[in-house]
């Protein structure tokens, strides 16, 4: 199995270290031979006919802190995911737009969803198989992510032709989910005037952002506003 070390058995900074996400850079000591999400990624995995594993999180998840310390520094993990996958990690507060089509595809397949997110996909993206959090090993009946790893492997070099066609239902399932093939819709002013009126009175005055949950920036709430600010 290969996992990065030093001749002298310390951890190698893997490709995180110049991430310009914090969130990535705090993943840069694992033993996980990571990607950030690039064409690189999965060219290599075309290559060597591996599929890829997709981890998103972000900086103030703890269970994705808790998946980072219980497997992805983990050597034997590590040694299963570089040896037959391609891993890619990605910062979904960064990278919104992935996190969106991807936790689209995990709820479809599990009727839930959240961070960290775990898929696996095609070498050309697609998505076959998902979750959130795994444990390391087996426990309170949730499959170890071990365990995970060893199955969809097996199902990638045994069952080729179901994996494809779970992607394949999957992407369809996503295209009708975003309407990937639909034009530009008109929006009614009244629609718009509604919108905003809701969006004005989920505004915390106290502590800034929507809503009163944990927030993240969300830009396009913001630039619906400052548009419809123009507009009226």
């Amino acid at each position: 199995m290969v996992t990065l070390e030093s001749c002298e058995g310390g951890p190698v900074p893997n490709r995180l270290t110049d991430a310009s996400s914090p969130y990535l850079r705090q993943h840069a000591g694992n033993p996980v031979d990571w990607y950030e999400w690039s064409q690189e990624a999965f060219e290599r995995a075309r290559g060597e006919d591996k599929p890829v594993f997709l981890s998103v999180g972000y900086s103030s998840c703890h269970w994705c802190h808790v998946m980072a310390h219980e497997s992805f520094e983990d050597t034997e993990v590590a040694g299963v995911l570089n040896d037959r996958f391609v891993a890619v990690k990605v910062d979904r507060e960064e990278r919104p737009d992935i996190d969106s089509v991807y936790m689209t595809a995990v709820q479809a397949m599990t009727g839930q969803g959240g961070w960290p997110m775990s898929v696996f996909l095609t070498p050309d993206g697609t998505p076959f198989f998902g979750g959130t959090y795994w444990p390391r090993d087996s426990r309170q009946g949730m499959p170890g992510f071990l365990q995970v790893l060893t199955a969809v492997d097996t199902a990638w070099r045994d069952q080729r032709d179901q994996v494809l066609a779970t992607g394949g239902r999957l992407a369809r399932h996503l295209q009708a989910a975003n309407d990937l093939d639909g034009g530009a819709a008109t929006v009614d002013a009244e629609v718009a005037d509604t919108a905003a009126q809701l969006c004005v009175r989920a505004w915390d005055r106290d502590f800034g952002g929507f809503g009163q949950a944990p927030k993240f920036p969300q830009a396009m709430t913001i630039d619906f506003l400052l548009a419809h600010h123009v507009r009226t």
